[in-house]
């Protein structure tokens, strides 16, 4: 059996990837969960799973640090039923499935759900977890218990560390048994790399596109290609409403300004976006003012929050910052938006 060490290994040797002590530092885990499953799928009868599951792994750290492009090499060579997905479409599976469940009559509604995901499943790869809101909070920690309980092995990637997930959230004494369970089920391990790779492959590229026209659409669509080019969306509960973003992988979305603007959408939206998205690409922002001072208003909250939350933005607009709003009333207030936003321009914009 080839391990995750040794594939890395001859990528480096290929040149395909550059080595990182830090990314050289994991291998171990996974290829102790590899060995795992494997001697688990030969132990294993007909009717039963044996030996027990390895324990799973929690591989935190810094945005851009390879934790997403790490997790999907070792899924494609896990070599057991797996799967992956992003921590955010799994949980509003999860919902959508508790829903169908409590339609049926079902008094627990968990149990079905748990019962659909684990079913002929070894190993579940979890991408970016994060709990921002109280029903995912209220939900996963019998969730994973009856995930755990049916053998199957988890592998996720966050940017927090356990102890900091859903961190001052309501009712947060509820969920902290949730976070003892994954770090009793799963080796908790930090990935400390001075290198940011997503940021390096944006440092001195252009990321504000103006006049939004074909040039722009194409040199964004490249930008897209080369971080992501998935076109799943994701959806995000916010408190019990949903909100989408159009095309969203690996952290990276893509979304037009009237898909996030001209929405009834609000702070704790805007807000749950900067928490789950490390690099947003914002398309065809208009010139603003009176005739859309709503979009205007939502627009600058949603600065604020990527600001806030160091998201890099990539976008296209009618105009440069300063001439995005020049008329009607909001034009003074703008002047802080225009300087975010050439601030976010900058090559050394962090993500962090």
């Amino acid at each position: 059996m080839q391990t995750l060490s040794d594939i890395y290994s001859a990528k480096i040797a290929s040149g395909d990837l550059t080595h990182d002590p830090a990314q050289d530092a994991v291998m171990p885990e996974f290829d102790r969960i590899q060995e795992g499953l494997a001697a688990r799928a030969k132990g294993g009868g007909l009717f039963r799973r044996s030996p027990d599951p390895p324990k799973g792994l929690y591989l935190w750290g810094g945005v851009g640090r390879g934790k997403s492009m790490l997790m999907d090499l070792f899924v494609s060579h896990a070599g057991a039923r797996t799967r992956r997905v992003h921590f955010h479409a799994f949980m509003q599976e999860v919902h959508t499935g508790m829903h169908t469940a409590r339609k049926r009559g079902v008094d627990d509604a968990i149990a079905p759900v748990a019962e659909e995901i684990g079913r002929d499943l070894d190993l579940l790869a979890l991408d970016e977890m994060q709990i921002t809101d109280i029903t995912d909070a209220m939900i996963v920690g019998r969730l994973f218990e009856k995930l755990f309980a049916a053998g199957v092995t988890v592998v996720t990637t966050s940017n927090r560390v356990p102890d900091d997930l859903y961190k001052d959230g309501l009712n947060r004494n509820l969920f902290v048994p949730f976070i003892e369970l994954l770090k009793d089920k799963m080796v908790v391990h930090e990935l400390i790399s001075p290198r940011d790779y997503r940021q390096e492959r944006l440092t001195g590229e252009q990321v504000y596109f103006s006049p939004a026209n074909a040039e722009s659409r194409a040199a964004i669509q490249a930008i897209w290609q080369d971080l992501a080019g998935g076109e799943s969306p994701l959806h995000l509960t916010v408190k019990g409403r949903v909100v989408e973003l159009p095309a969203f992988k690996d952290g990276v979305a893509r979304a037009r300004f009237y898909d996030l603007c001209g929405q009834p959408l609000g702070p704790a939206d805007y807000l749950a976006i900067a928490e789950a998205v490390r690099v947003l690409i914002l398309e065809n922002i208009p010139t603003l003012g009176r005739h859309n001072f709503n979009e205007a208003k939502r627009f600058v909250t949603l600065i604020d929050a990527l600001y806030e939350a160091h998201v890099r933005l990539i976008c296209s607009a009618a105009a440069e910052p300063e001439y995005l709003y020049v008329e009607g009333e909001g034009v003074f207030e703008f002047e802080r938006t225009a300087s975010r936003l050439r601030e976010m321009q900058s090559a050394d914009w962090a993500v962090s």
